[in-house]
C-alpha cells in the first residue's frame, strides 16, 4: 500500500509500505494492505512504518493530526513531525 505524511511545511515520507502504526486519539492502531476507508484523529506519539511483518522501516514523532485510509493509500496529515532513529 501507499504512504504519504505530510505536515503543512513538506511531504515527509512517501512510498509503498507492509503497514503503519498510529496513535489514535482512543488507543493505537495499525493498518494494514487492502484495509477499509476510514478517517481519525491521532494524538501526538509515534508513528511506525513497518516495511515488513518484523521490520520497522522508519520511525516519526508526531504532534497530532489526522489519518485517511482510501483504496489501499494511507495519508497521514500532521501539525508536525520529527523523524526516530
Amino acid at each position: 500500500m501507499n504512504l504519504e505524511i505530510l505536515t503543512p511545511e513538506k511531504k515527509l515520507y512517501s512510498g509503498e509500505v507492509y503497514g503503519v502504526q498510529m496513535p489514535g486519539i482512543s488507543g493505537s492502531f495499525e493498518v494494514l494492505e487492502k484495509h477499509a476507508p476510514l478517517v481519525s484523529a491521532l494524538k501526538p506519539g509515534r508513528l511506525k512504518i513497518l516495511k515488513d511483518k518484523q521490520n520497522h522501516l522508519a520511525n516519526f514523532d508526531i504532534q497530532g493530526g489526522f489519518v485517511e485510509v482510501l483504496n489501499n493509500k494511507v495519508t497521514v496529515l500532521v501539525e508536525g513531525a520529527v523523524a526516530v532513529e
